[in-house]
């Protein structure tokens, strides 16, 4: 049982894929407009460069604004229209900095450097971080 828990926590990923598929189905269940944050100068991200702002673009992900959806663990795909011109949009999940409602906000934002990283010192005490 003990190698069992060290195993599992040297191979842990990424929560965030996890989490931004919760946070948009309970947006989408709340009658909410789903936004991406996204970091536009992070490697693997292809966005129309003309709407990013201070590194950054905001993205509707609603069902009304995108076209084939997809959050897999590594990368949000989709197709949108931007200027009436519709464009395949692909970014790695690591580069989305918060995912929140347009009409109020509500959401999570992610630190930019919050990927966990490979433990095999063995087993160690659980821990909780808090995410405003």
């Amino acid at each position: 049982r003990g190698r069992a828990f060290s195993r599992c926590l040297a191979v842990m990923i990424s929560n965030r894929p996890y989490l931004i598929r919760a946070i948009n189905e309970w947006l989408l269940d709340s009658q909410c407009t789903p936004h991406l944050l996204v970091n536009a100068e992070a490697s693997g991200v292809d966005v129309p460069r003309e709407h990013i702002q201070e590194g950054k673009i905001v993205l509707n992900i609603g069902p009304q604004a995108v076209e084939g959806l997809r959050i897999s663990n590594e990368e949000v795909t989709f197709l949108a229209r931007f200027s009436g011109v519709s464009r395949l949009i692909s970014l790695p999940v690591s580069a989305v900095l918060a995912i929140y409602a347009k009409e109020n906000g509500r959401g999570m934002m992610f630190n930019e450097a919050d990927e966990p990283e490979p433990d095999d010192s063995g087993p160690k005490r659980p821990s909780l971080k808090v995410v405003k």
